[in-house]
């Protein structure tokens, strides 16, 4: 996994240069790309999705949209979530949610590899390389 690095309240992946992205399509919905992948991690990290959303720089509406499409997409959730008690709601990342953010990040390191020479040529292409 890339790491992560917080700038101005919103992560962004280190090392900075071009890199390619996956979106896997599911009919008309993004079922997982960079940003949802990104808001999986956070959810797991801080047990909430407001916290999550906070921490990625996004409203919480936001945030509730990428999950709620990410639960329509798959076959079970992703993220569970939990109301109200003493302590508050909370949320959680499922089994699966964890299985599925796995095999995407390593669908992005196969990719990324696939293309490593042809990205090196591209960016000497662009500008202020």
């Amino acid at each position: 996994m890339p790491k992560m690095k917080r700038t101005s309240g919103k992560r962004v992946r280190a090392g900075g240069g071009p890199k390619p992205q996956i979106r896997i399509m599911f009919r008309k919905a993004i079922a997982m790309g960079p940003g949802k992948a990104d808001l999986l991690r956070a959810i797991e990290d801080s047990g909430s999705i407001s916290a999550a959303a906070r921490d990625l720089g996004m409203s919480y509406r936001r945030a509730w949209l990428l999950v709620d499409t990410m639960n329509q997409c798959f076959r079970s959730p992703l993220v569970e979530t939990l109301t109200g008690g003493q302590k508050g709601g909370g949320a959680h990342v499922t089994n699966l949610g964890r299985e599925v953010l796995e095999r995407y990040v390593a669908m992005e390191a196969k990719a990324a590899a696939s293309v490593r020479t042809d990205l090196a040529a591209f960016t000497r292409l662009m500008a202020g390389r």
